[in-house]
């Protein structure tokens, strides 16, 4: 676990001084240029102790919005802890982002080879030298992600069922819809439930696409959340705001019936009533014109923005089971 305690605090075999920010460079490829690829972390340390919280992003380099968060809470200085160290990357897929792709060059989905191997694929090698050498050092991880291709998510924190501790994380950083999702194998959450550190996956907006609406959560969150832990500085004005998250403890996929070009007619983050008309998909000829609508009652957290899509394509994620009560956490046990 972290050094935040005592007066040194390595990393990267650099040490960080009380009262310091630093940014060291986690090298660990080239380009066939033979350029050094460097991740850069930033990592800023109070003169109180105090935990220690790594914030991520860009783990998918096709992943802009939560790579806008974690440059905001740069920028800001919400970075700067009264105690305790935090631990900002930005980017940690940078074959990725440069590239505008979501995984590495060899195809490979960085966050479904944690922890790694030290002699595996390169995406494999970075997940690796990230577990081994940073990781250990965080007592919170907060990860920023997007929905990926055209799907479109909600601002939502994912938790797994049986984490009631997250879940009251989860109930501080206040994202609009707080979802239960089981932990992928191999995934960065994953790895971080069997290190025992409390992590944060927040998902929100698209590939490619930088939504001011969605950054703007994310960074509240994040604010909210160093706030309960003490770590805020006081100069920064914690967000408040009358609505709490929203439990989704069960969804469903509303998939195409037929291939066509999709026309959506409701808004993400909409509750619905069943058979409440949601979307269009005809075809290119004028011949066919079909009907979308609500299986169920629920809330709309993820829409499909893709202008075409084929029979069986996602279109919409809708809850199932969900409550506005916070209070009813039932489905967590």
């Amino acid at each position: 676990m972290a050094t935040s305690d005592s007066e040194n605090f390595i990393i990267l075999g650099k040490n960080i001084n009380l009262g310091e920010t630093k940014t060291i460079n986690f090298s660990f490829a080239k380009l066939y240029t033979s350029t050094k690829v460097e991740i850069p972390v930033i990592v800023s340390r109070a003169v109180q102790p105090g935990p220690t919280v790594l914030i991520t992003a860009g783990i998918h380099g096709d992943e802009i919005n939560g790579v806008e968060v974690v440059r905001q809470v740069i920028a800001r200085k919400i970075n700067t802890p009264t105690r305790g160290t935090i631990i900002c990357i930005p980017i940690l897929n940078i074959f990725g982002f440069l590239n505008a792709s979501r995984t590495f060059p060899d195809g490979r989905d960085l966050n479904r080879v944690f922890p790694g191997t030290k002699t595996g694929s390169l995406a494999s090698r970075v997940a690796f030298h990230f577990t081994k050498k940073i990781l250990p050092l965080a007592d919170y991880c907060l990860d920023f992600h997007t929905g990926g291709a055209q799907r479109f998510n909600a601002a939502q924190i994912r938790v797994a069922p049986n984490r009631a501790d997250l879940f009251e994380l989860a109930k501080i950083f206040n994202a609009p819809f707080t979802v239960l999702s089981s932990n992928l194998s191999k995934s960065y959450r994953s790895t971080c439930e069997k290190m025992g550190i409390p992590s944060l996956l927040f998902e929100g907006g698209k590939s490619l696409n930088n939504n001011k609406h969605i950054v703007k959560q994310g960074v509240d969150g994040v604010i909210r959340l160093l706030a309960h832990l003490e770590m805020l500085n006081p100069e920064i004005v914690v967000p408040t705001s009358t609505k709490q998250t929203v439990l989704v403890a069960k969804s469903r996929w509303i998939r195409a019936q037929k291939s066509g070009l999709l026309h959506v007619k409701i808004d993400c983050n909409k509750y619905v009533e069943k058979d409440e008309f949601l979307a269009t998909i005809t075809d290119p000829y004028g011949q066919m014109r079909f009907k979308v609508t609500a299986p169920n009652a629920g809330y709309i957290i993820n829409v499909n923005h893709a202008p075409i899509v084929h029979q069986g394509d996602a279109i919409f994620h809708i809850s199932t089971q969900d409550s506005t009560n916070i209070e009813d956490e039932e489905a967590l046990h």
